[in-house]
């Protein structure tokens, strides 16, 4: 009887849905939801496969759903059947929650008024979602948690009053994070540039440093054994202990008007990535082990590897990502250039199934295969006719993009 028990809630749990297999905590760690800016590893990559069989240049990908939003460049991020996008309109920032069968909006919640600029009003920032609950941050820097089903209210915080957070020049940016349980933020304060938070309740953690802010949103990486995480302020790339901030390496780099906007990517073992636009370029840096005396090494430097505000990929051993208004492969090993492609201007892309969704800065949507030998475009559709600066996300077979008025959810090549 107790054989035939356990069989029967073996099948039992097998035919549960996702999001009651979620309930559990024993979701995978690979799962298929976008939770963040970047994706689920913060790196641009997605783990699914069988995507892109039915998408040719005689066949455009199949849009399943279009919903109204407002303005801004927050980038989508989806668990289970929650798609959560941040948005400005004529009375505030809105954090608002859709269903990714119909496009449906669920909820919407207030963040703040309105952030207004002369590149374009609304919030720059990605939502974050983890334990049930989603985190955003304002053009302004209003933080708020609300819970995902329902949108209700948990907890706000308003950086610049509370810790004396400098707005960025364009605005807050950087998504925050979350990392051993705690919320981390680029804050912005001359004492608190790095902020950890309660996510429960939103009291401080810790705070540390005084950098000034950039646009960056930080990674975890474990390099020589210690894990870390990697911020890109205005003024350096530098890794710091999880708990307490402790600076542990640090790389000074300046680019014109503050703008290091690009998601540094480890490389492992013991290297990151950084790049900038502004005639800056991108380095391949190399950490040293803790206590050795060693200053971090630059691997290499290139001047073809300009990120503006677009953050790159890394597959195998190349990476691809924009050089100012140019597509481009470049050899991860030494830096140099593979190919370079026009058509895109200042575009933004993101790797899955062997190829590169690329999404150009004026509503241009290809799929590229991701080929280091030359530019192999498979097909290309117009999606918007408007400024798309806003990075694309990828869940569960469906491409998530938008512009600053609509929401848009393409279907591709259905699960098998």
């Amino acid at each position: 009887m107790r054989r035939i028990c356990t069989i029967l809630l073996l099948v039992l749990l097998a035919a549960l849905p996702p999001t009651s297999v979620r309930a559990t905590g024993a979701a995978a760690p690979d799962d298929f939801d976008w939770p963040q800016f970047r994706g689920p590893h913060s790196d641009g990559r997605s783990n699914e496969v069988g995507l892109f069989s039915a998408w040719t240049a005689e066949n455009p990908v199949v849009e399943r759903w279009r919903a109204p939003l407002g303005n801004g460049y927050s980038s989508i991020s989806i668990v289970d059947d929650f798609a959560v996008a941040l948005f400005g309109g004529d009375s505030g920032e809105y954090l608002a929650a859709y269903g990714t069968a119909t496009g449906a909006e669920r909820w919407r919640l207030r963040v703040g008024d309105l952030y207004r600029d002369g590149q374009g009003d609304g919030p720059r920032s990605t939502p974050t979602i983890d334990g049930g609950r989603v985190f955003a941050l304002g053009g302004r820097g209003d933080l708020v948690a609300a819970d995902l089903a329902t949108g209700r209210p948990l907890w706000r915080v308003s950086l610049a009053a509370a810790y004396g957070g400098r707005r960025p020049t364009w605005g807050f940016s950087a998504s925050a994070i979350m990392v051993d349980g705690q919320l981390l933020i680029e804050a912005g304060g001359r004492d608190a540039a790095i902020l950890a938070l309660d996510p429960d309740s939103g009291a401080e953690f810790w705070r540390a440093l005084g950098d000034q802010p950039g646009y960056s949103t930080p990674i975890v990486a474990e390099i020589h054994g210690q894990r870390q995480v990697v911020f890109f302020t205005a003024e350096r790339a530098l890794g710091i202990a999880p708990h307490g901030g402790d600076a542990l390496w640090s790389f000074p780099w300046k680019t014109s008007y503050d703008v290091n906007a690009a998601t540094p990517i480890f490389v492992a073992p013991d290297k990151v990535l950084i790049a900038s636009g502004y005639d800056v370029g991108g380095s391949l840096l190399r950490i040293p082990a803790p206590d050795s005396g060693a200053e971090v090494e630059t691997v290499w430097h290139s001047r073809s590897l300009k990120n503006r505000f677009s953050s790159s990929v890394v597959v195998g051993d190349y990476i691809y990502g924009f050089d100012d208004s140019n597509l481009v492969c470049i050899d991860l090993q030494t830096g140099e250039r593979m190919w370079r492609t026009r058509g895109f201007s200042h575009g933004s892309l993101l790797y899955a199934d062997g190829h590169l969704v690329v999404l150009g800065e004026y509503g241009r949507l290809a799929l590229v295969r991701a080929a280091p030998g030359e530019y192999q475009e498979i097909a290309r559709q117009q999606v918007f006719d408007s400024k798309t600066w806003t990075p694309p996300s990828l869940s569960r077979h469906t491409l998530y993009l938008r512009d600053e008025q609509e929401l848009v959810a393409f279907e591709l090549s259905p699960p098998r």
